[in-house]
């Protein structure tokens, strides 16, 4: 058996350890040009095998195989002959659970008052799944080549986000085979990435435009005993090196771990176990995991422009925080300590902040912290 043949090594979890460009390259030398071709996709019809061909195949005789091809053709596959018929239009003598669901919902849709969370929750789904079907790059120069590798990850919530202390991802990404994990690492999206550090309550005016992003930006994968460290920049550091140490420190049992640069491998270049639990860490301590749930080849009717991947194609609807006064907009201010506000800590939208806490000519009123607020519904 192949070691690089996915097999599972918890039934159901994960997979043992596998090399991903080795894996692609089983594909290739088991499949057909046409199989991996991006063409459009050729008529069912050709594909077939001949009578003879498909008998020798069954063990059966010709006139069984024609039969067989007549009854699994494409064309018994259709429900009715109207090939314009309303996929939107429920029959109402479908005993079919899930067509009773769908008839519930489009019910709700149409009626005026329904414009609330969980319609927009399914637009969202709808158009982040549909957004990169079939997409054809503009330059031919960022064609994606046939054979090429998709991996389907998982992004959790962070560590420090205790609202969601199971298992729950809150986007999806595709990324190729032959990208580095520094374009993986510039896609995640992260609320801890868009804070602005410092009390501002003095002056709330000089609150810097500068976001953590820009300021703190080293960061580290960890895949199987490795630690991929991007250290494209002079400020970078290498957040493993205090873990590694630690390690070392004593026989811990982990083994040796070891370090690379996350801007000189790609995806081709790992190994991994599908469906295992590994690390994204970043500002110092805000830690993902991330799971690689799928390897695929790329087929014609993917999103064929390299140029948009990492691909999102599904994110988690985030609840917004409104300001505690006026209840309408975002929040962008928190504060602590605050003699004017109910709770401690308080969220305020800009306009409600500055009237409540300030006088005409900018003085501030009362003792409290203020600290800018980063919402992350800002990704919705």
């Amino acid at each position: 058996m192949d070691p690089n043949v996915p097999i599972y090594e918890v039934t159901d979890v994960n997979t043992k350890t596998i090399h991903v460009g080795s894996f692609g390259g089983l594909w290739h030398s088991c499949l057909n040009s046409w199989d991996i071709s991006l063409a459009e996709a050729p008529n069912p019809e050709e594909l077939l095998p001949s009578d003879a061909d498909l008998a020798r195949d069954l063990g059966c005789t010709e006139e069984t195989a024609t039969e067989l091809k007549l009854l699994c053709s494409v064309d018994e596959l259709k429900c009715h002959d109207n090939e314009e018929a309303d996929p939107e239009a429920i029959p109402e003598d479908s005993s079919l659970v899930t067509l009773g669901i769908r008839k519930k919902v489009l019910e709700r849709r149409n009626e005026k008052k329904f414009v609330d969370r969980i319609c927009r929750q399914e637009t969202l789904v709808s158009e982040m799944e549909s957004q990169g079907v079939g997409k054809r790059p503009e330059d031919p120069i960022d064609m994606i080549d046939g054979g090429e590798l998709i991996l389907t990850l998982n992004i959790v919530y962070p560590v420090i986000f205790h609202k969601h202390k199971e298992y729950k991802p809150y986007e999806t990404i595709l990324v190729l085979g032959s990208q580095k994990l520094t374009e993986l690492k510039d896609a995640i999206n992260c609320v801890s990435d868009l804070q602005i550090g410092g009390e501002f309550s003095s002056n709330p005016d000089l609150a810097p435009e500068h976001i953590s992003k820009d300021i703190f930006k080293s960061a580290f994968f960890y895949f199987e005993g490795v630690f991929y460290n991007d250290m494209r920049y002079q400020e970078c550091r290498d957040l493993s090196r205090n873990i590694i140490e630690w390690a070392e420190s004593r026989d811990r049992g982990y083994g040796k771990f070891q370090t690379a640069n996350m801007d000189d491998h790609t995806f081709n270049d790992l190994r991994i176990k599908i469906g295992f639990p590994y690390l994204y860490c970043h500002q110092g301590d805000c830690e993902h995991i991330i799971t690689v749930t799928d390897i695929r080849l790329i087929h014609y009717e993917d999103c064929l422009d390299r140029t948009a991947y990492p691909l999102q194609i599904k994110r988690h609807w985030f609840w917004t925080r409104k300001c505690s006064v006026c209840k309408l907009y975002t929040a962008r201010w928190v504060t602590n300590e605050d003699s004017l506000a109910p709770d401690d800590p308080c969220f305020f939208c800009d306009v409600c902040f500055k009237m409540l806490h300030y006088d005409a000519e900018g003085n501030k009123l009362g003792e409290f912290l203020a600290y800018p607020y980063v919402d992350p519904g800002i990704f919705n």
